[in-house]
Order: structure tokens, then C-alpha cells, then sequence
């Protein structure tokens, strides 16, 4: 006969534990669906966390800026250093020749002497210290293998120099590709917080920094751009024709600057070279740490850290490169916090 038991009956303390956890799953599954969304930042909270990161990748650009004159000023080292090695070679080469002739004519005429015999056979370093070899060479041999040994020691140094310079270059270019990745990083991150604004806000945010802007360019007053020097105001007017071109990081001109591109291309226009970076500027002339005391033309060093640079253009305004998303344009110079002038 088949048995029929009963089921066994789950017991009191199970019941409990399983009732328990399906109570609090059902309480999480509540929670989850009445909990209000994450809320959006706003226009406000996103420009101000993207004028943030575009000051950081400014602050990498003017990195950037740096490490790219080095390298290229490395090149031009490097590529005159290699230029004298090899015409030292040639030079050298010549020197050998010439030795190497008067060898053939004491061999043909059977009167090599011992000394020239080493000379063909090995290096001449070492003949001028001893005094036995020297006694058996003429003045002019002497003269000639003092030139060669002289050659071959320059050549040894160019050589170990351009070797030194070389390994800079490799940092060098190191060093700028991740300053570049840097500031790409920065801007990415910067675009990415602009995308989660509507259109409407990118709108607005376009619309008040260009009302800024013109605001900022009303209140320049060029009535003492005369009291700046005649290269001053050469550069600030160069400057000015530029007003609308857009910011790239690490451009100089034409169609588009950074901050001390801007600066450095607008001296140039005026016949005055200056250096690449704002860093640098900030030491190519007089510090006027006075705002009052400022005039047209003079560059405006802003931060601790002198990473940015523009044109003081009067009346408490600047010209400047502001950053990436902007264009060249006038703005207050207590937007930023500034450090200094330097008068060229």
C-alpha cells in the first residue's frame, strides 16, 4: 500500500523570518519608487563647476605652452650642434688626409718614420704626450696632429652634448603629451556638464557673457592710450584687431589665440618679441603691482600661479584670450584675481 503522509508544516520561527524579509523588500521597493529623482544642478551650479575645470586645463595649457618652446628650442640646439659635428667631421677628415699624404710621399721616397707609421695605425691622442714621438715629427706634423687631436675633442663634446639634449628632448615631448591630455581631459570633462543643459540655458549662459562683454567694452576708456610707449600701443591696437577671434588652448594666431598667444603675437605685430608663456611674461619688463597706476597696453598677470595674461585697456577693463568657449574680447579686471602689470 502506498503511505500518505501529511506535508511537514514549515515551522513557526521559519514563517516568521520569510514574512519578515518579504515585508522589507516590499518596504525597499516602496522606498525606491517614492524616492524623488536626483535632482539636475542648475545652469548656475554647471557654469560655475565648468569655469572651474576651464581655469584647471588653463592652468595645463600654460604647462603645455612651456614644455612645446622647449622642445622646439631643443630642436634648434640640437639641429646646430649636429650641423657644427658634422662639418667638425669634415674639417677632421681633411686633417687625416693631409697627414695621410705626407705619409705617402716619405713612403714612396722610403723615409716613413715611426711616428707617422702609429699616426696610420691608431689613434694620435696619445703621440703629443710623449716626447720621443714628438722628437721625430717636424713642426708642421706636430702642428697638424695638434689640430686633429683638438678636433677629435671638440667633436667628442658636441657629441656628448647633443646626446644630453637629446634625452631633454624626450622628456620634453613626454612631458607634453600629458599636459595635452591633460587639458583635452579638462575640456572634455567641462563639455560633458555643459550637455546636460537644455538649449535654453546654453542660451542664457551665451546671452549674459555677451552682454558682459559689452558692457566691459563700453566702459574702456583708450583716452590714454597716448600716455602708453608707441610699441604699447601698437601691440593693444593689434590686440583690438583681433577682438571675436575664438580661445584655443596653445594657439598663437591667426584665427584663433590662448591668453599669452594672444599677447605674444600682438608684441610682435609692434616689432617687440616676447616670451611664449604667461609665466614667463610676467618677468619680460617692469611689475607695476598698482591697478592705478596701469596703462593701455601694459599686461595684466592674473592668479597665483601667473597663469593667465592679458592687455590693460583702461578704466578698469582688460583685452584679453578669456578661455576655451570664449572669444577675444574686453572684461573687469576683478573677474579675475589679479597679481600685477608688467610694462614692456
Amino acid at each position: 500500500m502506498a503511505s500518505h503522509r501529511r506535508p511537514k508544516q514549515p515551522s513557526r520561527a521559519r514563517v516568521t523570518v520569510l514574512t519578515t524579509a518579504a515585508a522589507a523588500a516590499v518596504a525597499i521597493s516602496s522606498q525606491a519608487a517614492n524616492a524623488a529623482p536626483s535632482e539636475k544642478p542648475s545652469k548656475d551650479e554647471v557654469k560655475a563647476k565648468v569655469d572651474a575645470l576651464y581655469e584647471q586645463a588653463e592652468q595645463a595649457t600654460e604647462k603645455f605652452n612651456g614644455a612645446k618652446e622647449k622642445q622646439e628650442k631643443l630642436q634648434k640646439e640640437i639641429s646646430t650642434i649636429q650641423d657644427n659635428v658634422a662639418r667638425g667631421q669634415e674639417e677632421l677628415n681633411e686633417l687625416r688626409d693631409a697627414m695621410g699624404l705626407a705619409a705617402a710621399a716619405q713612403y714612396r721616397t722610403g723615409s716613413i718614420d715611426s711616428s707617422l707609421q702609429l699616426f696610420l695605425s691608431s689613434n694620435p691622442d696619445d703621440y703629443l704626450d710623449k716626447a720621443s714621438t714628438a722628437d721625430q715629427l717636424s713642426a708642421q706634423q706636430v702642428d697638424s696632429l695638434k689640430k686633429i687631436q683638438e678636433k677629435q675633442r671638440e667633436l667628442s663634446q658636441q657629441r656628448a652634448e647633443a646626446a644630453d639634449k637629446l634625452k631633454d628632448l624626450a622628456s620634453t615631448r613626454t612631458e607634453l603629451g600629458k599636459k595635452k591630455k591633460e587639458v583635452q581631459g579638462k575640456l572634455a570633462e567641462a563639455q560633458k556638464l555643459l550637455n546636460t543643459l537644455t538649449a535654453a540655458e546654453k542660451a542664457a549662459m551665451a546671452a549674459e557673457e555677451a552682454r558682459a562683454s559689452r558692457s566691459a567694452a563700453d566702459r574702456v576708456d583708450l583716452g590714454n592710450v597716448g600716455s602708453a610707449s608707441g610699441r604699447a600701443q601698437a601691440a593693444f591696437q593689434a590686440a583690438q584687431s583681433q577682438i571675436g577671434k575664438p580661445y584655443v588652448y596653445g594657439a598663437t594666431g591667426t584665427a584663433s589665440y590662448d591668453c599669452s598667444g594672444l599677447t605674444s603675437w600682438a608684441y610682435a605685430q609692434a616689432g617687440v618679441s616676447i616670451p611664449r608663456t604667461s609665466q614667463a611674461q610676467a618677468n619680460a619688463g617692469t611689475r607695476i603691482y598698482s591697478q592705478s597706476q596701469l596703462k593701455v597696453g601694459d599686461l595684466v598677470i592674473f592668479y597665483g600661479d601667473l597663469h593667465h595674461v592679458g592687455f590693460y585697456a583702461g578704466n578698469g577693463q582688460i583685452l584679453h584670450a578669456p578661455r576655451s568657449g570664449t572669444v577675444v574680447r574686453y572684461e573687469s579686471i576683478n573677474n579675475m584675481p589679479f597679481q600685477f602689470g608688467v610694462r614692456i
